[in-house]
């Protein structure tokens, strides 16, 4: 299919930001969709697109999905991420490391061999929300979750989903499935009267998406990662005396009685600053996966570094994988990530206005495999 949709994104931003008036340095090449898609995306997506790899993340190649969600869906959900799941903000402006024009050549990336878009519900949709809930429970619940618990597919009661969605692409997403995922086409099943009900159900969990910390300005180039406070917590305090599962992981509790213990350790947040500046345990330092420079000043002298994200494996198994590789003695991924251990009411900073992130799904999928130590 042809790529235009992803191109006009690209060059309305050209217009919007002057590059379509002067030429671009030679220094400064244009940026590549598929290497911005293999830095960033893959851990969770599938080098292939084909999703799952890590948190239930979908595939962003399914037919019904590229023919459906419109240029600005996608940019706004890689730019604005999905609160409260494993799907980070990357809008350079939230503190992420991506500017607009990367952005639009990732949607043109996603779009390169896509199907044509198809012609959505456009008028009012009017469905009895109370028959949609009933028929929610029964067939949705189990994949979708609640709006208190995550499942194994996409939480449809995400604020931003929800606010960037329209009607006809939600209803689109019923009734044609995600073949060949376990989504099936429930136009088989359902009427389009209940179609409408479902997804009248579903708009009513709608609540107003948190206001996003916005990091301060800083010079050109991805946001650094923030370093407002000590980098060891309890420097004086003895080392932890950790048990490390499959010679990688530590648990939660293990990490909250070491700091309760006043245990000398690092805890780093392997996600975007954009997800630190949000919420982050109290005293993790901000290094991102994809910025391997924000490891450069972590204490190399013995003291234990504890990684987390909310995959919960992929991403802080990519942080503590190259602390190994550059002979860090003691590190570990903590087990069950940044949304277990709110879950658990330990320790965090949150910024004003933050919503509480539904229980992690049940199940996470295959973990980071490093080599034991």
């Amino acid at each position: 299919m042809s790529s235009r949709p992803g191109r006009a994104v690209l060059l309305a931003i050209l217009f919007v930001t002057g590059c379509a008036r002067k030429p671009v340095a030679t220094s400064t090449p244009m940026p590549d969709g598929s290497q911005i898609y293999t830095r960033l995306c893959a851990t969770c997506h599938g080098p292939g697109r084909n999703g799952y790899a890590s948190d239930n993340a979908p595939s962003l190649r399914t037919a019904t999905f590229l023919a459906s969600a419109s240029d600005a869906f996608l940019s706004e959900a890689i730019t604005r991420g999905r609160p409260g799941t494993a799907m980070p903000a990357y809008g350079r402006a939230l503190g992420g490391p991506l500017t607009p024009l990367d952005v639009a050549v990732l949607v043109s990336f996603l779009r390169a061999d896509a199907p044509p878009r198809v012609a959505l519900f456009a008028g009012p949709l009017v469905g009895d929300v109370a028959k949609g809930k009933i028929i929610y429970q029964s067939s949705c619940v189990r994949c979708h979750g609640t709006a208190t618990q995550r499942s194994t597919a996409v939480h449809l009661v995400n604020p931003v989903l929800l606010e960037t969605a329209s009607d006809g692409y939600l209803r689109y997403a019923v009734a044609e499935g995600r073949a060949p995922t376990s989504m099936v086409a429930w136009k088989q099943t359902l009427t389009p009267e209940q179609i409408n009900d479902v997804v009248a159900y579903v708009r009513s969990l709608a609540v107003a998406p948190p206001r996003p910390a916005v990091p301060p300005p800083a010079l050109p180039g991805p946001p650094a990662a923030p370093r407002t406070g000590p980098i060891v917590l309890n420097p004086r305090g003895r080392p932890p005396e950790f048990t490390l599962k499959d010679g990688l992981y530590v648990s939660i509790d293990e990490v909250k009685a070491a700091l309760d213990g006043r245990r000398r350790l690092v805890i780093a947040d392997a996600r975007p600053p954009s997800e630190w500046l949000n919420l982050h345990m109290t005293g993790a330092v901000s290094t991102p996966y994809y910025d391997l420079k924000s490891l450069d000043d972590l204490p190399k002298d013995g003291t234990w570094i504890v990684a987390y994200c909310a995959c919960p494996h992929h991403l802080s198994g990519a942080v503590v994988e190259e602390l190994r590789k550059r002979g860090y003695p003691h590190t570990a991924v903590i087990d069950e990530g940044i949304f277990a251990w709110q879950q658990k009411k330990y320790p965090v900073v949150a910024a004003p206005g933050t919503l509480p992130p539904p229980a992690p799904p049940p199940s996470a999928g295959p973990k980071h495999e490093i080599a034991p130590r």
